[in-house]
């Protein structure tokens, strides 16, 4: 269910996320185009399709918060192993790691993968959550480069010689699933044309990626 245009939003989005490094590419990728603040939340780690699961998770941290909320599913996707570990990446990544997860394809020659990043806003509590989903294809290699972000090192996308890891973050954030994600994200509220009842004494800019 769309929001209405024009809908007034009571405070900036508050991007749910504890992750500072997964901060610092939403904010690179977004700029000053959507007011956000960041914060930590403890939502129960849900099972289902990536898109309920993170629909689920807006809806419980949009009461929460008692406002606007953006939150994220990041899943990575095998396609020999139809879809796994999916949204459950993490969870696989700290228990095996990159070579556990390399692992799970050497008995396969498809290395192909995707990532999924998913988007969900909900404006309010008990308003239906907006998805936004972006999708990168790519493979599965050993681990290369900085190994201080999640699964990149082991994640290179189609039409590159780099992992995930070895890209500059200019370059990642051109073609990363979170930047098609996110570039829906902006077009969305452009569309939608938000405004934000700024009660608060804060600056716009203290609430930029606060968190």
């Amino acid at each position: 269910m769309a929001a209405a245009r024009g809908f007034s939003l009571s405070r900036p989005v508050t991007f749910v996320t504890g992750n500072p490094k997964k901060l610092e590419e939403v904010k690179s990728i977004l700029g000053n185009s959507i007011p956000f603040q960041s914060l930590k939340l403890d939502l129960p780690e849900l099972q289902g399709e990536p898109e309920d699961i993170s629909k689920e998770k807006a809806r419980l941290a949009a009461i929460q918060v008692n406002g606007p909320v953006l939150v994220e599913d990041t899943c990575l996707c095998f396609n020999a192993l139809k879809g796994l570990p999916g949204p459950y990446i993490k969870w696989f990544l700290q228990k095996i790691g990159h070579e556990g997860l390399n692992n799970l394809l050497k008995a396969y020659e498809d290395k192909s993968a995707y990532a999924l990043c998913v988007f969900s806003l909900s404006l309010e509590p008990n308003s239906e959550p907006i998805t936004f989903l972006g999708k990168t294809m790519g493979k599965i290699v050993p681990a290369r480069g900085p190994n201080d972000f999640g699964w990149d090192p082991i994640f290179q996308p189609d039409g590159y010689e780099q992992t995930y890891a070895e890209m500059p973050k200019e370059e990642k954030n051109k073609i990363s699933h979170r930047s098609k994600a996110l570039a829906l994200v902006k077009s969305h509220f452009v569309e939608a044309r938000y405004t934000f009842l700024r009660e608060s004494s804060m600056s716009s800019s203290s609430l930029m990626g606060k968190g």
